[in-house]
């Protein structure tokens, strides 16, 4: 099954939305409907919703496809890729892994986190993982500088 690609911005908003609290149902109801208040619960000082469905359109990102059944994001920063990862797996770089430049690692993850990651990370990171006693070992890293 091929993913629809969708930019790191758009997996961010996402992601934070359901962090916010909205189930995969709310989400698929608010990008049908093109009502950006639907978002109002995640809509913040850092995150803001007011021009996602035209970048969708402008940008050709199905965001109904994106939440029903997963996306790959085509390229990943080192600071997107930081903030993604808190927002999908509701951790945070402070304490659950560290950023350098072009890596980030001590990630612990689930195994289907790893699954999740794998499946949206955009191509210019490599994933290398370890298993580890309770979860798996993940380093992310910028490819070429591995």
């Amino acid at each position: 099954m091929q993913l629809t690609k969708i930019s790191q911005n758009t997996a961010i908003l996402l992601e934070h939305a359901r962090k916010s609290g909205l189930t995969t149902s709310e989400l698929l109801e608010a990008v049908r409907s093109g009502e950006v208040e639907r978002f109002q619960v995640a809509n913040n000082g850092h995150f803001h919703y007011e021009e996602l469905f035209s970048y969708a359109k402008e940008h050709g990102e199905d965001l109904e496809k994106a939440v029903s059944e997963g996306y790959k994001i085509t390229f990943n920063t080192r600071n997107g890729l930081k903030i993604w990862l808190e927002e999908a797996f509701r951790i945070s770089s402070e304490s659950d892994f560290s950023v350098g430049e072009g890596i980030i690692e001590g990630l612990k993850l689930q195994e289907d986190q790893v699954a999740r990651l794998k499946e949206a990370l955009a191509v210019n990171w490599t994933l290398q993982e370890e298993p580890a006693a309770d979860a798996v070992q993940v380093r992310l890293t910028v490819r070429g500088l591995q």
